[in-house]
């Protein structure tokens, strides 16, 4: 069929790969006049690998990528280890297929070559949607500007968390702050000193009301940082820059592994945005437009997982798509096999944030050993298989 991806993101393009594909005559409209992925790292765990496997995209991925050795959570000032999630072979082996760390513009590129190999005109850059009308047989989109307005038999909202397309299908119910922002950076790992670099991990360090997360990509070369603090609010925009002194006194007091990369970043190179979300939503589709990704189910990203559900997501929904009934029917498959899942990411990515950032280091510890974050997500997360679920 004729769809209509509003959205050019990862889930998105993943979403535009996966539906080519399959044979469905495929565009991309998104606002930006250029394609391009802000921010810095990602990671793609075994649940979505499996997803950019059947795109071809494992050999461009581990070219850039980082095989990390595990996840490990340590106290922000000693470093003390309160819990290890062991990753490397044994993820690879125990879930079939590997764990990776990446810079989001490497995998967004290898998405965009994907896409253009299957269809060079799929993708439509300035074409800001504002609204949409959906008749029996088809929906019309309406953009800003000069874009013409097109037709799609079906519509699909991979435009983020302020998703135009939700607007149309649930109503105008707007983001909420969460109370907390978050840091960005990548430093050039040989300007640490060896014996203050991590080992081949990602490192979650934990603390009162904040907490950081450092990883390497492209090889290793660059070390990534996020720093997830409880603020006022602020401006939501990934490419606000604040001043490397509030970088700098937020993580006063921390571990000489963290402080290496605060005091190795470019000082004009400190990005900070607000981090929102909202409830989950409970109608994803109407008879000819769907979501998916942060437009139906915005997540904190402290587990890792918000790109992963968006990529799941895609191929779940193409599948959804060669059902033998209806359309709506086929959309409403899609929604009721993702909602549980997406909403336990949604529900657990809030929890962790606020284990991260217990205050007491005794109550943390034992709040850690009752999780027992490492059987959980090798019991429900990492095994799904969205390529063989069942989804009738």
């Amino acid at each position: 069929m004729d769809v209509a991806i509003v959205g050019a993101g990862l889930g998105g393009l993943t979403a535009a790969a996966v539906l080519l594909q399959r044979g469905h005559r495929v565009r991309v409209y998104e606002q930006a006049a250029q394609l391009g992925e802000v921010g810095a790292g990602i990671q793609m765990s075994a649940n979505a690998m499996k997803v950019l496997d059947a795109l071809g995209l494992r050999g461009a991925i581990e070219r850039v990528g980082v095989r990390p050795k595990a996840f490990e959570f340590r106290r922000f000032d000693s470093g003390e280890m309160l819990h290890r999630l062991p990753l490397g072979e044994q993820h690879e082996q125990r879930h079939g297929a590997p764990y990776f760390q990446i810079h989001r513009g490497d995998l967004h590129l290898a998405l965009q070559q994907a896409v253009h190999a299957l269809d060079a005109d799929a993708i439509v850059l300035n074409a800001r949607l504002t609204t949409l009308d959906e008749g029996d047989a088809s929906v019309t989109l309406h953009f800003d500007g000069d874009t013409p307005a097109a037709r799609a038999e079906l519509v699909v909202g991979a435009d983020g968390i302020r998703s135009v397309v939700r607007r149309a299908i649930v109503g105008d119910d707007a983001p909420v702050f969460t109370g907390q922002v978050a840091w960005r950076c990548t430093v050039p790992t040989a300007r640490i000193a060896p014996e203050l670099r991590t080992d081949i991990v990602s490192t979650i360090w934990c603390g009162p009301r904040n907490h950081a997360v450092t990883y390497y990509l492209r090889g290793g070369e660059l070390l990534n940082f996020v720093g997830c603090v409880e603020r006022p609010w602020e401006e939501e925009s990934w490419t606000a820059r604040r001043p490397w002194q509030e970088l700098d006194d937020d993580y006063q007091g921390w571990h000489a592994m963290v402080r290496a990369v605060i005091e190795s970043v470019d000082r004009d190179a400190c990005f900070r945005w607000a981090l929102n979300n909202r409830a989950v939503a409970t109608r994803w589709s109407s008879a000819r437009c769907t979501l998916l990704g942060d437009a139906v189910h915005a997540t904190l990203p402290y587990m890792a997982q918000g790109a992963a559900m968006a990529i799941e997501d895609a191929a779940v929904l193409a599948r959804a798509l060669e059902l033998p009934t209806s359309l709506a029917d086929r959309l409403e498959c899609y929604a009721v096999h993702r909602m549980p899942r997406t909403a336990r990411v949604v529900r657990e990515s809030t929890e962790m944030g606020e284990l991260y950032h217990i205050q007491d280091a005794a109550a943390m510890r034992q709040a850690f050993a009752e999780r027992d974050i490492a059987r959980s997500r090798n019991e429900w997360l990492y095994p799904y298989d969205p390529w063989r679920t069942a989804i009738t």
